[in-house]
């Protein structure tokens, strides 16, 4: 495991910062089960990677509202759905977690498929806006995470090389093209779920992020 501290730490959002389970309700508001919130996302970062792959690029909002639509939902019940991404709240562990990174000297950024606005709002409604020196989004590299250019254009960015940066997110995959970019991979495994064979195992994991913070600031600077 590679505990090296880093110069920056790059967040991804949505459900890393982010606790999305509130959206289950809208879907409940709108007639549909809750449940259906988990494959509704998945099919989201489906059609976003696949674009990606094929040398296209599409906003998260428009294929999140293709995927809405899909469900046969009109357009009122699809923007009541997605106005709640307004409304979320971060987990409980993010704020002490990013002070405490914060406070060592660690810069922090995040990167999202979704929308640098959307990060901004959250973060500012929870104290946080002030921590973090750029949000950004896909729309700058106009590819997905996880393709090698979404990194790329973060490190950029925050003026490192990629062995000088860690990506956090609970998703596997992104922690993969991470690493594959070069970058220090930080899971947090708030679930406890098994992680992918078929993917490079993360160089760092923790249950959360006052976790993985408490790691990070017990190393030495390099």
């Amino acid at each position: 495991m590679n505990n090296a501290r880093p110069q920056a730490v790059i967040f991804d959002v949505n459900e890393t910062l982010t606790d999305m389970e509130p959206l289950r309700v809208r879907f409940e508001d709108v007639g549909l089960p809750g449940h259906l919130m988990d494959t509704w996302f998945a099919s989201v970062l489906r059609d976003g990677f696949a674009i990606t792959a094929a040398g296209g690029f599409a906003e998260f909002a428009q294929i999140a509202k293709d995927v809405l639509r899909a469900l046969s939902l009109d357009d009122k019940a699809v923007g009541h759905v997605l106005s709640g991404f307004a409304e979320l709240r971060v987990h409980p562990d993010v704020p002490e977690g990013m002070r405490m990174l914060r406070a060592a000297g660690l810069r922090l950024f995040t990167m999202t498929n979704g929308a640098a606005a959307m990060t901004e709002g959250i973060l500012g409604r929870e104290g946080l806006l002030d921590l973090v020196e750029a949000r950004l989004d896909v729309s700058g590299p106009r590819v997905w995470k996880p393709a090698p250019a979404a990194y790329d254009y973060a490190v950029g960015r925050a003026g490192v090389s990629p062995g000088q940066a860690a990506l956090v997110a609970v998703h596997p995959w992104d922690i993969d093209g991470a690493q594959r970019a070069g970058l220090v991979g930080a899971y947090l495994d708030r679930r406890g779920t098994a992680y992918p064979s078929v993917m490079s195992a993360p160089q760092v994991s923790a249950p959360d992020l006052r976790a993985l913070a408490n790691l990070w600031v017990s190393v030495s600077r390099p």
